[in-house]
């Protein structure tokens, strides 16, 4: 899995000129967080809700609402951004981004290749991913099993799914218990489940659950 696979392409950003003011009208109006700050096709910053809330005069200030907007039409963009930005090659595997993102704790990893700008991928992006690889809202039927963590496992699992004519849509492997492991399968479509449990059941496989499941808008 490459960030590509999973980046936002089509990216909103501000030039270092671009005022307070503006900056937070274009995150309401585009319900965004972040902004990446390009100067001649180049990154140079970002600015985000916590920096524009820092530059932000304090509730408690004495200044007027006029003294307050006054100011926040006047100070640009490039006086409060972050400019030392961590980001991450669009060749990258998305683990490495999803790493990258917890180590630092940031929720945006700007894409950059040989000097531009592809994309960005948020924690918005992660979780999609996440709903993705998982199968989440997709039509068909879930089978959960725990089994011992030793090898050929999965393929024997898959093996009797598939002798049941059942396309194998996703596949999840965690580990569980010290010498066990969970694994669930996506199917597409639908299934005789009752038979389906009974035949993994007679291979020595635990099914803890098997559950269709219902396509969602993600």
């Amino acid at each position: 899995m490459a960030v590509k696979d999973f980046m936002t392409r089509k990216v909103v950003y501000i030039s270092p000129d671009t005022t307070i003011a503006h900056a937070a009208d274009i995150m309401r109006e585009q319900d965004l967080h972040r902004l990446p700050v390009i100067e001649n096709d180049k990154l140079v910053g970002l600015v985000t809700e916590g920096t524009i809330a820092e530059a932000s005069p304090s509730k408690a200030t004495s200044l007027s609402i006029y003294e307050m907007n006054y100011l926040l039409n006047k100070t640009k963009v490039k006086d409060v951004m972050i400019r030392d930005v961590i980001t991450v090659s669009q060749f990258a595997s998305l683990e490495d981004a999803v790493y990258l993102m917890f180590k630092n704790k940031v929720g945006i990893l700007p894409v950059i290749d040989f000097g531009q700008l592809f994309g960005v991928i948020t924690d918005r992006d992660v979780f999609k991913a996440f709903l993705h690889i998982s199968g989440y809202g997709e039509n068909g039927v879930r089978v959960r099993c725990l089994v011992k963590d030793e090898v050929g496992i999965l393929s024997k699992v898959l093996q009797i799914i598939t002798n049941q004519g059942c396309n194998v849509a996703h596949t999840v492997q965690i580990e569980a218990e010290p010498g066990f492991a969970i694994i669930e399968v996506q199917i597409d479509g639908q299934v005789n489940m009752e038979d389906l449990q009974e035949k993994l059941e007679v291979a020595g496989i635990e099914v803890e659950s098997i559950l269709p499941t219902v396509a969602k808008k993600i």
